[in-house]
């Protein structure tokens, strides 16, 4: 176990557990799973939340979690005034609660100088998404959004090898994300569930919104290509809901790179299937979430090398900080929002220590990259409502 630890102090080291708040988190299992990963970096303590609007349910919650009696809020706007009046004050806010409710809960924490992490999709509309932008420049404070898949060491791996130049002038880029929880109909005591397809709280898509934004994000985060256009065509695939359930689309990307992007949470028989491959003059990689501890890397007219996640071996020191066990001890889900919590606390710890980090040594996704999935998202409705035109995707922020 020691190599697997030595390679976590390739981070700088902490100087004290962070203070974190949660809004949200007694419903659904996004809350939870931020906690987990949290604790699991070794770098913050949850210490204050208001874990639900139903004010009982919010309390039941706080006793469940361990938060203390005088830091369980009832309500976020309660919380964001009382914690700026403590001397020993939350150092960060994670929003888990549906879409419609992130802009206003991220303005209450802004105005009050918090740094934040919040959920995706980062808002419903743009205008929201760039509103937000704009309060975290005249914040300066520290504004992550958790795209957790980006956090996987394998795709870290893929990532700086495509920017070493290991496949050449990429030429393709393909992602697909699939699942099947949405093929039969998602009862209304599935809380975590039934509110991402009604509109009011949702937005104004399902799977385009939930997962097409995290798709989105990895195509141009590992690829280095931002999304110039996009047609799209929307579908409802598994039982009738009033929003989407499927979405196929045609990307080009910056330099005119073709791509596709294929999502659906009415996938009968599929779990949670993230497929990234990206071809090169010269090579193409591809990653497989379902076995997320390998990476396929395929030189034109040479043998294949699949490349296993754990130190040395072909990593690549920037992904190697995400090893957080010896190859052939297998790392998930949590270990990968584990890696995105260490991050976000770097970035934190700094800010508030006026310390200077090193060029590249974070790539954390940022409330820039949360509006850039906004404008994906509404240029996506936009192509589906005229039939499947082509929509400029560019995002100058």
């Amino acid at each position: 176990m020691s190599t697997g630890t030595a390679n976590r102090t390739t981070f700088p080291l902490p100087k004290r557990l962070l203070r974190l708040g949660m809004v949200g988190g007694a419903g659904g299992f996004i809350g939870p799973l931020h906690a987990d990963g949290a604790r699991l970096s070794g770098r913050w303590e949850i210490v204050a939340g208001a874990l639900s609007s139903d004010a009982n349910k919010a309390r039941d919650a706080a006793a469940h979690w361990h938060l203390p009696n005088d830091r369980a809020y009832a309500s976020y706007k309660e919380m964001a005034v009382r914690e700026a009046e403590r001397a020993d004050a939350i150092d960060a806010v994670a929003i888990t609660t549906p879409n419609a409710s992130h802009h206003q809960i991220c303005v209450a924490f802004l105005e009050r100088g918090f740094d934040i992490i919040c959920d995706k999709p980062l808002t419903t509309n743009l205008a929201d998404a760039l509103d937000l932008v704009e309060r975290q420049r005249r914040a300066g404070v520290v504004f992550g959004v958790t795209h957790g898949f980006a956090a996987f060491a394998m795709v870290r791996q893929a990532r700086e090898m495509v920017l070493a130049g290991e496949l050449g002038r990429i030429r393709q880029v393909h992602i697909e994300f699939t699942q099947d929880w949405a093929v039969a109909p998602i009862p209304a005591e599935n809380r975590g569930g039934s509110w991402r397809i009604d509109p009011q709280r949702a937005g104004p898509s399902f799977t385009t919104a939930d997962i097409g934004v995290h798709a989105h994000h990895m195509a141009c985060f590992v690829s280095g290509l931002a999304l110039a256009s996009l047609r799209a065509d929307l579908h409802v695939c598994g039982a009738p809901k009033p929003l989407d359930d499927t979405a196929f689309m045609q990307l080009r990307f910056e330099g005119d790179v073709p791509g596709t992007l294929f999502v659906s949470q009415a996938a009968t028989g599929t779990n949670c299937n993230i497929r990234l491959r990206i071809f090169g003059e010269t090579a193409g990689i591809e990653w497989n979430h379902e076995y997320p501890d390998l990476l396929h890397f395929n030189r034109l007219n040479e043998p294949g090398q699949v490349i296993v996640r754990g130190p040395g071996a072909g990593m690549n020191a920037a992904a190697s900080r995400f090893n957080r066990v010896p190859r052939g001890n297998p790392q998930g889900w949590v270990d990968a929002w584990a890696g995105l919590y260490t991050e976000f606390a770097i970035a934190i710890d700094a800010r508030r220590s006026g310390t200077q980090l090193r060029d590249g040594l974070l790539a954390y996704p940022t409330v820039v990259d949360g509006a850039r999935g906004m404008k994906f998202l509404e240029a996506a409705l936009e192509s589906h409502r005229a039939g499947g035109t082509w929509v400029d995707c560019r995002l100058d922020v």
